[in-house]
């Protein structure tokens, strides 16, 4: 295993035109190591002064990269996934030190973002367009895929490698270019990557990474020269980030919230249920918007699945990531296990019953880290809040539901509509859900159904603000405008004026 060590309050700075660049405004605020709770690095906090500056370069970069031929930007990012896949325990190790995760799971999250990379490197076909002989006498018709210019990504904590490779692959390999706004728990992984993308050739000022806050946030979408703004956070933040972004005339594609629900027929396989349910509910203490938090148990099913997860709590490994035998790591920083915790006090008010209770848990060696235990609800209600709200901890809240049917119609009541999973072997029942249930991502026996890079990742409902899912071909059409072309020859064009619509001929 690589080990990154982060014992310097070393100031973590932005990468403007293909160098790494200090902080200009002054402002910095503490990363972090959510293992031992001490502050590991300072990261800069933008000005909008340097917001503009990051813009002007991009703008300046973008219009040679977008005339360059896209086999060569291919080229490119092919040299820049060689790159990625040789540092790939480099760049996890970094992840772990800063968010926490466990290595397998930090790991598994390069992975995923190396996916998307090499999707991004089939861009002279992802770029095609149609062509049509003849639509009318004398007159083709054939449409093109355009950049759009300087786009922006803003991204969330707990996948610093993989929700930006959702965005900036595909932008850059498009003919953008492309800022990375990282979050500011953990921004080493955006500077890891941009170093990658300038030994891999790409020109400077392309990729560009700004750290920040609100603020450098705020500036970036209100900026002229921004033409396209990705987001991936809380539902609140991507629906006034998508508000603002139609104010200011851009396009904007932002994904929110989740309270994703895995739903337990009778005739599911007990083990393999209680198997997904630990890795989906606990995996990455969870701090994923993928994460099952509520688990809909079917009919007599309910009593020994909450038995086997109860025992299975008993015996999770909690501790520091970096320790290949731990399973669950600590939250991010204090304020997140204090807010997962207050959930937790929360259920017990409402009357949840409480099965397993994570609150209070230690580590040894790491008492100031932030860790927390997992945490097992039952008989929980649909009013209580803990069913209603995204709690983004290892929390998973059991309901129990009398049919399927009753199970169908739960899930599709909900706000958010990101993933849902159902574990069944009856196919009938498994198709019926497919199609029936109103959420954006689905899983048959799949308990975390993130779709591959070729396919394309969104939700439904308050789970996103906007029209196009991230990356796949959904991601090509959100970073380019079509542009159709009809033509035709003096010699085939008839003399005098025409004032009827024209019609083909």
């Amino acid at each position: 295993m690589s080990s990154i060590a982060y014992t310097s309050n070393e100031e973590v700075g932005h990468h403007i035109g293909g160098r790494r660049v200090a902080g200009a405004s002054g402002k910095s605020q503490a990363v972090y190591n959510p293992a031992t709770g001490a502050v590991a690095r300072q990261v800069a906090l933008a000005s909008e002064e340097e917001v503009n500056q990051v813009v002007a370069v991009a703008l300046k970069a973008q219009q040679g990269w977008g005339d360059m031929p896209p086999i060569r930007r291919a080229r490119i990012m092919q040299r820049f996934l060689q790159l990625m896949n040789e540092q790939r325990d480099t760049l996890a190790a970094m992840i772990t030190a800063e968010h926490g995760k466990v290595w397998s799971d930090a790991q598994g999250e390069v992975a995923r973002g190396i996916d998307i990379i090499e999707f991004a490197c089939g861009v002279p076909q992802l770029l095609k367009g149609d062509y049509t002989e003849q639509v009318s006498t004398g007159i083709d018709n054939w449409t093109m895929r355009q950049p759009l210019g300087v786009t922006v990504g803003i991204t969330p904590f707990n996948f610093p490698c993989m929700v930006p490779c959702w965005m900036y692959p595909l932008a850059i390999a498009t003919g953008n270019s492309f800022i990375l706004k990282p979050s500011e728990r953990d921004p080493s992984a955006a500077l890891f990557m941009a170093d990658l993308l300038t030994e891999a050739g790409l020109p400077p000022g392309v990729f560009n990474v700004i750290q920040g806050d609100k603020h450098a946030v705020d500036a970036l979408i209100a900026h002229p020269d921004v033409a396209a703004v990705s987001f991936v956070g809380s539902t609140p933040i991507a629906q006034s980030i998508q508000q603002r972004a139609a104010q200011y005339g851009k396009r904007s594609q932002a994904l929110g919230g989740a309270k994703n629900h895995m739903v337990v027929m009778p005739d599911a396989n007990p083990e393999q249920v209680v198997d997904a349910l630990m890795g989906a509910a606990y995996g990455s203490a969870g701090e994923r918007c993928m994460a099952i938090s509520v688990a809909v148990l079917v009919g007599d099913i309910g009593d020994k699945i909450v038995e086997m997860v109860r025992q299975r709590c008993a015996t999770l490994k909690v501790g520091n990531g970096l320790d290949e035998s731990a399973e669950m790591g600590p939250l991010v920083t204090r304020e997140a296990l204090l807010r997962v915790e207050g959930y937790v006090g929360i259920g017990i008010e409402e009357g949840a019953q409480l099965v397993v209770d994570g609150r209070n848990f230690q580590v040894a060696g790491h008492e100031d880290g932030f860790f927390t235990g997992a945490t097992l609800f039952d008989h929980v209600k649909p009013d209580m809040r803990i069913y209603k709200e995204e709690i983004f901890g290892p929390v998973l809240s059991c309901v129990r539901a009398a049919s399927f049917e009753e199970a169908v119609q739960l899930v599709n009541a909900h706000e958010f509509a990101n993933g849902v999973a159902c574990y069944t072997a009856d196919g009938h029942t498994a198709r019926e859900f497919a199609r029936r249930i109103q959420v954006g991502m689905v899983g048959i026996n799949v308990p975390i159904p993130v779709p591959m890079a070729w396919h394309g990742f969104g939700g439904w409902k308050r789970s996103l603000f906007g029209d196009m899912h991230a990356y796949g071909e959904e991601g090509v059409r959100f970073y380019t405008r079509q542009k159709s072309v009809m033509q035709r020859w003096p010699q085939s064009t008839a003399a005098g004026a025409d004032f009827a619509m024209p019609v083909a001929k």
